[in-house]
């Protein structure tokens, strides 16, 4: 689970529900000073048990980059309604939704840079490989080619298996008495805003999102027939037990995506280290301001 420093927006950033086609979704909207030139603007998804939040540290590097940043909590995600119909999670309609979303944030009609972290991240590739036309790029941060590994896609059916039989309190409960000891005494694990967040979360969200990271088939070679038309970014930590870093490398190889590796960092760059990943991402965005399409792999 992704542990944001805070929910606290920085002063950049304006909390509110962003209307959309197909209904509204709690964003946290950061945008440049006043009088600043904003050189695009950037759509940001969560990943699974996550939210806006976890992308609360980058807003004000990216801001003071220049970049006008929407972080979107999903359909059933924290602050944003969902049923308890598992059909309406399916990923076809999560990605129109993100369809929606970039359309209703694009400025004057300009394309969305897309980022999407872990389970975002196959969201915003479904998204793309629906209309690629609205996006000025994909960031597809800790997020792999296909399935999550065998030890992930266990915790997760022990995660689903109890939210059919348990409520939300009582599952983060068990989640808590089943950390580390280590986790168990860190009070970054234990915090209240952490387990209201949980608390916010649709059941049935977490049920079919979770299904859809244990079954997700390769579609790289899809993706790859967008990329000369839409440049690429494979973001990750150093280390990642959700899906390794070498087969990120490899995705990233396959796509001819430009790839960044962020020191220190493990699944979630984004809460890891927030400054590196924001100067990474607004830099590969600069690069592809100028110039286009994306160049062959690189790694910084």
């Amino acid at each position: 689970m992704s542990r944001p420093p805070t929910f606290t927006p920085p002063p950049c950033a304006r909390a509110y529900r962003l209307g959309t086609a197909r209904g509204a979704f709690a964003v946290l909207d950061a945008r440049p000073g006043e009088g600043a030139a904003v050189k695009g603007t950037a759509l940001l998804l969560p990943g699974y048990t996550g939210s806006k939040e976890d992308f609360i540290a980058m807003l004000q590097p990216l801001a003071d980059a220049g970049y006008r940043t929407v972080a979107v909590d999903g359909r059933g995600q924290y602050e944003t309604d969902g049923s308890e119909d598992e059909e309406t999670y399916a990923q076809g309609e999560l990605a129109r939704d993100v369809l929606a979303q970039a359309e209703a944030v694009a400025d004057g009609g300009r394309p969305v840079h897309l980022l999407g972290h872990s389970l975002g991240g196959q969201i915003a590739r479904a998204a793309v490989l629906l209309d690629a036309a609205p996006f000025a790029s994909l960031t597809l941060m800790s997020s792999g080619p296909a399935e999550v590994v065998p030890a992930q896609q266990q915790k997760i059916k022990l995660l689903s298996d109890a939210l059919r039989v348990m409520d939300m309190a009582q599952v983060w409960d068990a989640m808590r008495a089943l950390d580390p000891p280590e986790e168990a005494d860190d009070p970054r694990s234990n915090r209240e805003d952490l387990r209201q967040r949980w608390l916010r979360h649709h059941p049935a969200q977490l049920v079919a999102t979770g299904r859809q990271l244990t079954v997700e088939p390769d579609r790289v070679g899809e993706l790859a027939a967008v990329r000369p038309r839409l440049p690429l970014h494979v973001v990750s930590g150093e280390r990642d037990d959700t899906w390794p870093v070498p087969l990120l490398d490899a995705m990233a190889g396959r796509l001819g995506a430009h790839r960044t590796v962020i020191g220190g960092a493990e699944h979630s760059p984004n809460t890891d280290r927030p400054l590196e990943t924001a100067q990474a991402v607004a830099a590969f965005w600069d690069e592809r301001g100028r110039t286009r399409p994306a160049p062959a792999q690189e790694r910084d």
